[in-house]
């Protein structure tokens, strides 16, 4: 129910924040114009976004015939977690990584790098998609998706502003400043609302991950090993949509530019920390 709240929280921030770029470059028509964008998004994003994505990062979905060792330890963590059986999909990239899409847990899919499953050892690998499948218990996995694809929609209203400076209702050109403001504030709010949701889910998400699985230490050294790895290695369909980035087990981003100043997720040695922390009592 908390999730539920925190999704329509987001969904009403952007709206407005489609509403104010909207009135900005247009006065009260630009407002009411974003305003049914906004509707519509909003309204594309609970039910497609998922898909959406998953076409970003050309994910091809397997089954127990074409990926039978990932889809069975899909199959088992999602029993111990007491859930459906997700769709289960892999992309084809080096980068090893992880994410979980859907609107809630009987539409819900996980998705993994071929990167991932050739560095990880089983054990951490099963740790991986076990925290994957606890953003699908904890529901993280609808305001995550929908963050990644307004954020995106944003970024891109706010494009526009580059290009047309902004009328008032009467028609009159506004300052040129007008629409760089839009042009740099907008993604930067989008970006604050998804720093804000995604941190301390991440911690949630280790917690619920090491719980499912039972073994809190193997996916501390999955974290550690991902986060190597992925200092030297680019997953471009994030660095084409680095939207996406915060739905990620690790933040896949490389730090130069903008995308060095929005990091959407603890730090990995913090997390470390507490797994390891949890590591130093029994599991189930």
């Amino acid at each position: 129910m908390f999730n539920l709240m925190k999704t329509a929280v987001l969904m009403a921030a952007i709206t407005a924040l489609f509403m104010a770029i909207g009135s900005l470059l247009g006065g009260r028509s630009g407002m009411m114009m974003a305003l049914i964008v906004a509707l519509g998004m909003n309204f594309f994003s609970y039910w497609f976004s998922d898909k959406l994505v998953l076409k970003m990062y050309n994910a091809h979905e397997v089954d127990a015939t074409s990926a039978p060792q990932f889809h069975a330890m899909v199959a088992d963590l999602a029993r111990r977690a007491e859930l459906p059986m997700p769709r289960v999909y892999l992309i084809d990239e080096d980068a090893p990584n992880a994410f979980a899409t859907g609107r809630n847990p009987e539409h819900a899919a996980v998705a993994a790098t071929t990167g991932i499953l050739r560095v990880l050892s089983e054990r951490e690998l099963r740790g991986v998609m076990a925290h994957e499948l606890a953003h699908v218990k904890h529901r993280d996995i609808l305001i995550s998706t929908i963050s990644a694809t307004m954020a995106g929609a944003i970024s891109m209203l706010a494009n526009f502003a580059m290009f047309f400076g902004g009328r008032d209702s009467e028609g009159r050109s506004h300052n040129p400043i007008v629409g760089l403001l839009v042009m740099i504030l907008a993604p930067l709010a989008a970006s604050l609302i998804q720093m804000a949701i995604s941190r301390a889910r991440e911690f949630e998400a280790d917690r619920g991950g090491a719980e499912i699985s039972g073994d809190p230490r193997s996916l501390a050294s999955a974290l550690e090993k991902i986060h190597s790895y992925a200092q030297g290695t680019l997953l471009p369909p994030a660095e084409r949509h680095p939207e996406t980035a915060q739905m990620m087990i690790i933040n896949p981003l490389s730090a130069g530019g903008l995308r060095g100043l929005f990091s959407t997720h603890p730090s990995t040695e913090e997390r470390v920390e507490r797994l390891l922390a949890m590591g130093s009592g029994r599991m189930a």
